[in-house]
């Protein structure tokens, strides 16, 4: 393993982290959104946004053996995706977006679920910043025992 490998995982995991804040605040400002998309002629309201992440290497066979080998991995986005979960249907006869029946397509954003998965975020990006942290302090006393 490099002298600066631990570093470079860890900065991948808030590189990640930050586009996860990205995509959850993109999802909490758009939670009212009615008309984000025309499908066929008519408008479809915001559909979530879900971020996918993978070990850059592999799976865990492949961070093991390299873990042997001593050679560094990270995270890594594979994609951003939408939540295919159903529109919300709420009964509003008045709205002009409402349908014949009376029902109006919301956003399929759950602000709960949302604000639970910023705070996850929230605590692996405080964690990442903790393992930069001891590891600059780590190399600083490995160049003090060098004087």
């Amino acid at each position: 393993m490099g002298i600066f490998d631990g570093l470079n995982i860890s900065a991948s995991a808030l590189t990640a982290g930050r586009l996860r804040m990205d995509v959850i605040s993109a999802n909490m400002a758009n939670a009212d959104t009615t008309r984000a998309k025309k499908v066929n002629g008519e408008w479809q309201p915001y559909r979530r946004k879900i971020v996918e992440m993978a070990p850059m290497n592999g799976g865990f066979k492949t961070h093991f053996d390299q873990a042997l080998a001593q050679k560094a991995g990270g995270v890594k986005v594979t994609r951003v995706v939408q939540d295919q979960t159903p529109f919300k249907l709420v009964y509003e006869p008045d709205n002009p977006e409402a349908n014949q029946e009376g029902y109006v397509k919301l956003p399929n954003v759950d602000p709960l679920k949302e604000m639970v998965d910023l705070m996850s975020v929230t605590r692996s990006y405080e964690a990442n910043v903790t393992v930069i942290n001891a590891n600059k302090n780590m190399l600083m006393k490995a160049l003090e025992i060098g004087r």
